[in-house]
């Protein structure tokens, strides 16, 4: 009886102590939100930004905007024309390309690609940043018609390739798209997965053959009337 009260006067006094130590804080009542976001994030202990994260550097420079971010960010991702055509103009200039040119590689690498969403996870177990990490396409998108799980927040890519086609033109829209969607549609909810190098140039180009290529799952034959109903 004895030890547990002692157990519950520790647990009493370490709530009063970081009740103490938030009231030495500043009101939250005397910030905008933002300002009082960034302390939270920054400034109040509550996250461990000392951690190491896989691309390099910690959580502290993760969680600082870059400038496309910060202006999605402040126009709640709705753009006015000047700041999107700023935002397109800064993400064209971000895409670096292949110096062998845009080539397709292996699809069913790129179908292991489409399905995972392994990498740089941060928190209790960090990611192993020697493993490769995955485009996590399926979140979104539909691809494989014989895959049930899939996400909707994107369009379907079903027989993308097929409707298409892989010319020069549709593989660097594809590749453009993958590395930095901002080029195309400012301030879209579609991670910039060639920024920071978080997919490979050669992890692109799989996950490119697999949406592409004729063989590739994705493309098992347009169905009488699909294109129509698409609008191509």
């Amino acid at each position: 009886m004895v030890t547990a009260l002692l157990a519950l006067a520790g647990i009493v006094g370490c709530a009063q102590q970081e009740t103490s130590e938030r009231s030495q804080g500043p009101d939250p009542l005397e910030m905008t939100p933002e300002a009082y976001a960034e302390y939270l994030v920054f400034e109040s202990g509550s996250f461990r930004l000392d951690q190491p994260v896989q691309e390099g550097g910690d959580a502290r420079q993760r969680m600082e905007q870059d400038e496309i971010q910060r202006l999605c960010s402040e126009t709640r991702n709705r753009p006015p024309a000047d700041v999107a055509g700023r935002i397109v103009r800064r993400a064209r200039e971000s895409i670096r390309y292949p110096e062998d040119g845009i080539q397709l590689g292996d699809w069913r690498k790129g179908a292991e690609l489409a399905r995972s969403g392994y990498g740089y996870r941060i928190g209790h177990r960090n990611d192993d940043p020697d493993r490769t990490a995955g485009g996590n396409c399926y979140a979104c998108h539909q691809m494989d018609p014989d895959e049930l799980g899939y996400g909707n927040l994107g369009p379907s890519l079903t027989n993308y390739g097929e409707l298409r086609g892989q010319g020069e033109s549709v593989r660097r829209f594809v590749y453009e798209m993958i590395y930095n969607p901002h080029a195309y549609f400012p301030c879209t909810n579609m991670p910039r997965f060639g920024v920071n190098d978080f997919l490979s140039q050669e992890s692109i180009s799989h996950i490119m053959a697999y949406l592409l290529d004729p063989e590739s799952p994705v493309n098992p034959g347009i169905e009488p009337g699909e294109g129509e109903r698409r609008g191509l």
